[in-house]
Order: structure tokens, then C-alpha cells, then sequence
């Protein structure tokens, strides 16, 4: 509470009696991962990186939301929440998880009339969230993926294998892309087993609205922006121009 030795009895009872307590803001990125998620407010003295954690992968919890995973990785909503210090962990995930239905919820019928489950509409948005930070690219890196999945070819995603290492580096080496892992899509073909980061909403809408286009393969041109092809020749090219 925010006291002061100025106020009036009364209105010192009147905050405790309506429970005004001070709040803190905290800013959840879109793309951030359950751990970086949990790092987040530790910093910020509101939970135990452990408890967090161990709660967001509780199997109870995790049917309890309906949602099927090995985790709440891409349901904890990226944005801006006011929490109070003292408050449960499972307070603060149940904030989160709800602020996702009620964001992504109204998308359900757009989800059926695609022919995907909500879950696989999260795992692909994740990806597309974590190849690029440009709003007008994600459409179009959706419909490469979502061209691919119906070509039954792997996705290929580097941020996958990442998030299936157990230590990273910041050096994504070429052993790393041939190790199996259930996240590892240059080994697994079709989608990971549940999402790789929290997607914002406009990464969910360019799955369900994504660019119509035959591309295939795309490469970054290393100024945050990619080059697109829609032949294995063009890319290879494409490959040798910018990296």
C-alpha cells in the first residue's frame, strides 16, 4: 500500500478496507518465450522463476485452459498488465491465459473456416512471430509455411531448433540443424509439438490471413527484412547474394 504518516486514519483504513494497493506495469513482448516471460517478472518482484515455470508445465493447469501441449508457451497474451507484488503465480499466468481467449477467441470461426485447429494456428503464428519483426512480412512468411505444410515439405525454421536446444549460444551451428529434436523442423516434418514463443495478435491474423503467394523459401537480406522465392534456384541464388 501507498501510505503516508500525512493521511487521516480514515483514509488510511479506506485503502486497506477497498484494497488499493500499489500496482506494477509489466510489458510482455510479443515473441517472448515462457522463460524469458518468467525472467521478466522476476526482475520485477513479482514471481519465483521456478514457480512460474513448474506451473506453466503442470499437466493439470494445462487441460484445466483446454489447451493440449507440453506447456502454456503461446497462450501467456503479450502485452501491457498491472499486477500487485504478493499476488500467486497461477494469478498472474491465469491473467495472461484468459487476456489470450478473449484476444483470440473471436478468431475461432476464421480457424474453422481454414480447416485449422486453434493449436496449430498458435504453433505456425510463434514461428512467424520469431522469423520476423516486420507487421507487413508476416502474411507473406505465413504463406510460406502454410505452402509448404500443404507440399509436405519441412518447415526448415532456425527459431525452432533453438527452442529445442537445451543451452544456446547465440551461435546456431550446422550440427545443431541435423540433431534431432521434437522442435528440430529440418528433421521433423509438419508442425512442432507446441508453440516456440507467445505470438501477438497480428502473428495469429497472418496465419488465418496470410498472403497468397507461391513462395517456398525465403533468406534474410540482413537488414530485418527477407528476399522471397518460389524455386529452390531462386533461393540458392537468392542464398548466395546475401549471406
Amino acid at each position: 500500500y501507498a501510505l503516508s504518516a500525512k493521511m487521516a486514519p480514515v483514509e488510511v483504513l479506506e485503502k486497506l478496507r477497498k484494497g488499493i494497493v500499489i500496482t506494477y506495469a509489466v510489458t510482455i513482448p510479443e515473441g517472448f518465450t515462457m522463460e524469458q516471460i518468467a525472467d521478466l517478472l522476476e526482475s520485477k518482484g513479482l514471481v519465483q522463476k521456478t514457480q512460474f515455470l513448474s506451473l506453466a508445465r503442470d499437466p493439470k493447469i494445462i487441460r484445466y485452459y483446454g489447451i493440449t501441449g507440453p506447456s502454456l508457451d503461446g497462450y501467456l497474451f503479450p502485452d501491457t498488465y498491472q499486477f500487485s507484488r504478493g499476488l500467486p503465480p497461477s494469478t498472474l499466468i491465469d491473467v495472461m491465459v484468459k487476456r489470450f481467449w478473449h484476444m483470440v477467441g473471436p478468431l475461432q470461426e476464421r480457424a474453422n473456416e481454414a480447416g485449422m485447429k486453434m493449436k496449430d494456428v498458435v504453433i505456425l503464428a510463434s514461428i512467424v512471430e520469431k522469423e520476423t519483426g516486420r507487421p507487413d512480412e508476416r502474411p507473406v512468411i505465413a504463406s510460406v509455411f502454410l505452402n509448404r505444410l500443404k507440399q509436405g515439405m519441412r518447415l526448415e525454421s532456425d527459431p525452432t531448433v533453438i527452442y529445442g536446444l537445451e543451452a544456446f549460444d547465440g551461435n546456431l551451428k550446422k550440427d545443431d540443424l541435423t540433431r534431432w529434436t521434437p522442435y528440430n523442423t529440418y528433421v521433423i516434418r509438419g508442425l512442432t509439438p507446441g508453440p516456440i514463443a507467445n505470438p501477438g495478435l497480428d502473428a495469429i491474423k497472418a496465419v488465418l490471413y496470410p498472403a497468397r503467394t507461391d513462395y517456398l523459401y525465403f533468406v534474410s537480406k540482413n537488414d530485418g527484412s527477407h528476399y522471397f522465392s518460389e524455386t529452390l534456384a531462386e533461393h540458392n541464388s537468392a542464398v548466395e547474394t546475401y549471406q
